[in-house]
Parts: structure tokens; C-alpha cells; sequence
């Protein structure tokens, strides 16, 4: 997470009601579209650092979309507001989670690729709070619906989550293991979990007991993959993988 974020006072929380997403940067294909993924910035962060992570990447038949988050109060940090995809306090498996502040953003997320052709395939990812949007939109898709009820309108093909890890997990398992539908859908999703051991602002546990969470609700195509020395941030070598895994699984061909 990277809190470069301004001092609001004390009397001056953002009302979640005004909140807006900030501005969108879209890489765009080198060579034939064949997929669209959104990704999803830290905290404190912007859509132009994705545009800048992802626009050299060797996947020319990707469309990335990179939206900015609003920015809003966060109560981990107290009176300072950032660009967040949702309101958080300190991690924990059994703290408050802003089901409101993750349902608005999943259905931004899923608004940003509604207008995409329907032979494209549809992915979403992330790092850090990006991330626990991205892992949250699988089980939006996984349920058909938000959490607040309303159907979850996108056919989610890949989930990508850096040093992230799923909000709620407890309440959303138990959601999706009550339904087959629910079950069935998550068992379609492939997931891509990456997680620096070292990682000291969303600790590796968090990454590795989510993507256990999500393998027991029927999520079976997950992969979690460690790196040792790596703290709360991306590397070559994560990218690459990330690289080579879009590529099998979205059966990407060549850039023509």
C-alpha cells in the first residue's frame, strides 16, 4: 500500500454518497484484442502506476483498463484521506468490512468492461487493497450477485490478486458453499494468488489463509505462489509469472 495521502481534519470525513472514481488510463492492444482486464491500484495509489506496470508487459492481445479509486477517509489511517477502493481498519479475519465501499467498486469495475466485445475475455486484477477488489469481484461472480443483492452482471474468465487478500472470507465461504449455482461458478474461475513472504503491510498469512478460504469454498483452480525475500511490492520475476499465466489460461495466441 503506498499512503501518499492528505490530511482531511477531523470534521471533514467524506460522505461515501459523493464519492467519485477518479480518472481511467487504458493500455491498449499492440495486436489482436483477444482479452480485457481491468486492474485495480493500492491504496493511496492511481491508475496511472498500472498503466505504467502493465504497459510493457509481452501480452500484446490485452486490452488493460486502470482505473483511479476515490478518495475517501480510511480508518486505518485514521484522519487522512486516499485514493481507496473501499474503507478499511486493520487487517483481521473477524474486523468490520465496508460491504458498501467493495460493492461499489466491484460494480465499477464490472460497468468499465460492459461495453466490451462479447468475443473478448474478461479479467480482472490487482495489488494490495487492488487486490482484495479484484479477489471480491470473484465472489460477486461466483454468488451472480453483489453483496448487497443486485445481480453481478460480467463473465469473469481470470482473477489476478499481488500481495492482497479477500475481505470478509469467512461470511462470503460460507455464502457461496450454501449454493450450488454459487459452487458451480466458482469451480469455472481461475485464480492467480502471488505473495512476498516478507510482505509487512498485508502479512503472507493474509494472502495464504484467503486463497485456502477460497479453495474450501470450491474455487479449484487456484494458485498461490510464494517468493521468498519479497516484500509489499511487485517483482520481475512475479510479473512474469503473472505474464505466462494470463497467457495459458486466456489462451492467448500470437500478436497478429
Amino acid at each position: 500500500m503506498n499512503y501518499a495521502c492528505y490530511h482531511m481534519g477531523s470534521g471533514s470525513r467524506t460522505d461515501r454518497r459523493t464519492l467519485e472514481f477518479g480518472k481511467t488510463h487504458v493500455v491498449r492492444p499492440k495486436g489482436k484484442h483477444q482479452a480485457t482486464i481491468v486492474w485495480l491500484h493500492g491504496l493511496g495509489d492511481n491508475g496511472l502506476s498500472s498503466y505504467q506496470l502493465l504497459e510493457s508487459l509481452p501480452l500484446p492481445n490485452v486490452k488493460w483498463i486502470c482505473p483511479t479509486a476515490p478518495t475517501r477517509s480510511v480508518a486505518i489511517l485514521g484522519t487522512f484521506s486516499c485514493t481507496a477502493w473501499f474503507d478499511m481498519g486493520e487487517l483481521s479475519e473477524d474486523g468490520p468490512v465496508d460491504w458498501e465501499g467493495l460493492d461499489a467498486s466491484a460494480a465499477h469495475i464490472a460497468n468499465l468492461l460492459s461495453a466490451e466485445p462479447p468475443d473478448v475475455k474478461i479479467g480482472i486484477g490487482g495489488l494490495s487493497m487492488g487486490a482484495a477488489t479484484a479477489l471480491y469481484s470473484a465472489t460477486c461472480f461466483a454468488m451472480g450477485k453483489y453483496g448487497n443483492g443486485i445481480p453481478y452482471p460480467i463473465n469473469i474468465r481470470a482473477v489476478v490478486g499481488l500481495s492482497g487478500w479477500l475481505p470478509g472470507l469467512r461470511s462470503l465461504r460460507s455464502k457461496i458453499e450454501v449454493s450450488h449455482e454459487a459452487k458451480r461458478r466458482a469451480a469455472s474461475l481461475p485464480i492467480f494468488m502471488c505473495h512476498g513472504i516478507s510482505d509487512d503491510v498485508v502479512l503472507y498469512k493474509f494472502g495464504e489463509k484467503s486463497a485456502q478460504f477460497l479453495s474450501s469454498a470450491g474455487f479449484q483452480y487456484i494458485t498461490f505462489k510464494s517468493y521468498d525475500g519479497v516484500g509489499h511490492y511487485t517483482v520481475p520475476r512475479e510479473m512474469a509469472d503473472v505474464t505466462n499465466w494470463l497467457g495459458s489460461r486466456l489462451g492467448l495466441e500470437g500478436p497478429l
